[in-house]
């Protein structure tokens, strides 16, 4: 299994880092099978997943649940958790109390945390406690409402020295990565170039270090939409749909389940049942 180390590693050396999104057992299996480097159990499961319209609904409740399915469909995998709304802007000592309940109870590798400014203390006190942080910029969902909406971010010269200068600060704050989300593929270049740290975009052109899609945007599966930084590469969902109408086409002609999907009892144990008769 990778470690931070042979992440920056593969910076250095200009391999590019596979990031799959991933939030249950067989979903984290794939993508290991799939020799994913990397695994985010995101709080996009709230959207992908549990149905809801925005990611502050996700609880730690939430996060504890699915990162431990994700850890044990990819035991061999470095999987990051998602620090959910709300849990790590209280105080510091909420942030350690709530990252270290993500890392204990889930066996995750590290924990990511939305933004910077007032994040700073926090991602350091977890540096500091031996967690280690991904700094996530550009969209992030937990503030989408602040932003405007799901909207590419950085996309004028002031906004775009403000996240140079922000992305500067949470790799010394101690981020041993960085996920860059729909910011413009030019300054996702200069991050790149500027920083030591990994990036890993989703939304932010193909010179970043690394790239992460969801499970589900990858595979056409139970999506109705996807944004246009996503690229399916197959449709599930036509070939799930295709067999569970096509299950449900045998149940209706009680073709299933046939003499191959059922069970048998002995001719003499009948006899015994019917008294005789068989």
């Amino acid at each position: 299994m990778k470690t931070t180390k042979d992440f920056w590693a593969m910076k250095s050396e200009g391999k590019k880092i596979v990031m799959v999104t991933a939030y249950d057992y067989p979903s984290a299996r794939q993508a290991e099978q799939a020799e994913a480097d990397m695994i985010l159990v995101g709080d996009s499961l709230g959207n992908v997943v549990l149905g809801y319209d925005s990611t502050v609904y996700v609880t730690m409740e939430d996060m504890v649940h699915h990162a431990k399915a994700a850890k044990r469909g990819a035991p061999n995998t470095f999987i990051v958790a998602d620090m959910p709304f709300m849990s790590c802007h209280l105080s510091v000592r909420d942030t350690l109390l709530n990252g270290a309940r993500l890392i204990q109870e889930t066996g995750a590798h590290a924990v990511k945390v939305e933004g910077a400014d007032e994040m700073i203390p926090h991602i350091k006190a977890l540096v500091r406690a031996g967690i280690p942080v991904v700094s996530h910029l550009g969209l992030t969902p937990q503030t989408a409402a602040l932003l405007g909406g799901f909207k590419v971010q950085g996309k004028d010269a002031e906004a775009a020295q403000k996240m140079l200068e922000d992305v500067k600060e949470c790799q010394d704050a101690g981020a041993f990565a960085l996920v860059l989300e729909c910011i413009p593929k030019q300054l996702a270049q200069e991050i790149s170039t500027t920083l030591t740290i990994p990036t890993i975009g989703i939304g932010a052109g193909v010179h970043t270090d690394g790239q992460v899609l969801v499970y589900h945007d990858i595979l056409t599966y139970g999506v109705n939409r996807a944004p246009k930084f996503v690229k399916a590469y197959v449709n599930a969902d036509e070939l799930m749909i295709k067999g569970l109408k096509a299950y449900a086409d045998e149940v209706r002609s009680m073709n299933f389940p046939d003499d191959e999907h059922s069970f048998t009892m002995k001719e003499e144990e009948l006899k015994t049942l019917y008294g005789g008769r068989s």
